[in-house]
């Protein structure tokens, strides 16, 4: 269901953007507002308590980004408290951020790897991946898993490549334990 509700309202704001030609000032404006409402707990507890009245939290909506972003952002975020959606409003940012990274054809890589790389080793992931992919540019995130013993786990949206070491022994050990010992 908040799959639903994400795509469906992220959606609806990213062919706002395109119709408005205001992509580019929406995405930023919308990894500002995203990062003020996941830092700020006491703004989301206040936005998700069901004794709150709506006009209340509208008012605060209101006052919190009318003027500092633009007038259709500001809209659509009371769109999002009128519809009781705003549970939901971090994964509807996230839909529109990746449909408009997926418009300017960025892409976004998660690479895993046993121990901190360098900065060179770090560009030649980054250009093997353009090169094998079909991305202009990518936005990549790099972590350390001690657990992966080596190699890599490179996760592009849906698609997975697992090199890791801790990997090809878990299936090692699967081959292992199919063969039957006479």
């Amino acid at each position: 269901m908040a799959k639903l509700i994400s795509k469906t309202y992220g959606e609806a704001l990213y062919e706002l953007a395109v119709e408005e030609n205001k992509v580019d000032l929406l995405l930023e404006e919308v990894q500002t507002v995203r990062t003020v409402i996941a830092d700020d707990e006491q703004l989301s507890a206040f936005m998700n308590h069901p004794r709150i009245d709506k006009e209340e939290k509208l008012k605060l909506i209101e006052a919190s980004f009318k003027g500092r972003v633009c007038d259709e952002l500001t809209g659509f975020l009371c769109l999002i408290v009128e519809k009781g959606r705003f549970r939901e409003i971090l994964p509807v940012l996230d839909y529109f951020i990746d449909a408009v990274k997926e418009l300017k054809n960025i892409g976004v890589a998660y690479v895993e790897t046993a121990i901190e790389m360098n900065e060179s080793r770090k560009k030649q992931i980054e250009k093997r991946l353009l090169e094998t992919t079909s991305y202009t540019s990518m936005e990549m995130h790099f972590s350390v898993d001690e657990s992966l013993i080596g190699g890599m786990v490179i996760r592009i949206k849906d698609r997975v490549v697992d090199s890791s070491v801790k990997t090809k022994l878990y299936e090692l050990m699967k081959d292992l334990q199919k063969i039957q010992l006479k």
